[in-house]
């Protein structure tokens, strides 16, 4: 069987480093070990019209900023397919006829759907097509055979509900889509990076991120405001490390050789930490240290973006040309589906010839 990536992101706005610790690092280094045969990297325009569908010029607007913070990031579109997920019209089809195998009480008990809907205020009236978002989720991932599926915790649910649905459809129809396996980020801290103030996690909704395209004024700026430990007022005052987002992002971006370079007075992030614990290390100090980190790692980025935005329409162009080869994988998929489904009447030859003969026998 052929090993096959599917991840994506909804375009409601600039990717933060909490997508990229948490996904797009990963899927450039998947992307460049050789290990798949075919990677799909989505942006789930459809999906993001679920809760904006009366802000459509939103999601129109952040397509482009999406694909601009995966090619900075170093997705390659000669390695993967990055395709935008409303013109692949059989996606929706394929929802369609999974929504038959889902119920909606099955559906209400999904644990991220509950928490997506308490925070966008929608428990008096939810969208139908919010409501399906796993549904929808699990289209996109069988239209292409995805066998692997890079997310964050968060996403556990959903892919679970995805293998849930597959296995139906296996069992009422035939072996016809693959079951896939969740691949979640190494890294602990990458997990679910936290807000610049402390909230459990980094939103573009409650405005708690650091921008990949931020400059570098912004992103010190925010750094140098970021929650530490309330308690932690002066410098020889013990500190928390648990739970300060600042160690948090030290432990997703720091490696030995930025600490080398920017704190070579200690040999290892844990050293560092016990000093902030006994006292004696004031939050300005490794908030600098962070603020410096984190500029090693984005300038690249931020310098290849601002290479890429010289030619908007060649973006266009990758966009549409992977749109385009990813339509075919999901139309050969959708296919199989409607054959497994018996809903494939003009190409059945057998069953047109059955009809055939038993309406001459009639005559």
């Amino acid at each position: 069987m052929s090993k096959i990536i599917l991840t994506g992101d909804r375009p409601t706005g600039r990717l933060h480093v909490g997508h990229y610790v948490g996904s797009l690092r990963r899927r450039v280094q998947l992307q460049n070990s050789g290990e798949f045969d075919k990677i799909f990297i989505m942006i789930a325009d459809a999906q993001a019209l679920t809760d904006n569908a009366d802000n459509p010029e939103k999601i129109r607007q952040n397509v482009i900023e999406v694909a601009l913070d995966y090619l900075s990031c170093g997705l390659d579109p000669k390695k993967s397919v990055l395709l935008v997920q409303s013109q692949i019209s059989e996606l929706t089809e394929l929802t369609f006829y999974y929504m038959d195998l889902v119920t909606v009480s099955r559906l209400q008990r999904n644990p991220t759907v509950k928490s997506e809907i308490k925070m966008r205020n929608f428990e008096a009236s939810i969208p139908v097509g919010f409501f399906c978002y796993p549904i929808s989720q699990a289209a996109d991932i069988t239209a292409f055979k995805a066998t692997t599926v890079p997310v964050g915790e968060d996403q556990e649910p959903m892919i679970e509900q995805t293998r849930e649905i597959v296995r139906k459809f296996n069992s009422v129809y035939g072996e016809t889509l693959v079951e896939p396996k969740i691949m979640l980020p190494d890294n602990a801290a990458c997990m679910r990076l936290p807000g610049l103030d402390g909230k459990a996690k980094m939103s573009k909704s409650l405005g708690n991120c650091i921008y990949l395209a931020d400059d570098p004024k912004t992103v010190k700026q925010k750094v140098m405001s970021m929650f530490t430990d309330p308690g932690h007022i002066r410098v020889e005052d013990p500190g928390k490390v648990e739970g300060n987002p600042v160690f948090t992002y030290l432990d997703a971006f720091c490696d030995d050789d930025l600490l080398a370079e920017y704190m070579p007075d200690y040999k290892s992030l844990d050293e560092l930490k016990d000093h902030y614990r006994r006292g004696g290390l004031g939050d300005v100090k490794i908030k600098k240290f962070l603020n410096n980190v984190l500029q090693e790692v984005l300038s690249p980025i931020r310098e290849r973006r601002q290479q890429l935005q010289k030619d908007i329409p060649s973006i266009y162009d990758i966009l549409k040309e992977g749109s385009d080869t990813a339509r075919e994988t999901a139309a050969q998929t959708l296919s199989e589906v409607k054959r497994a489904m018996k809903i494939n009447y003009f190409e059945d030859q057998e069953l047109i010839n059955s009809q055939a003969e038993k309406y001459s026998y009639e005559d």
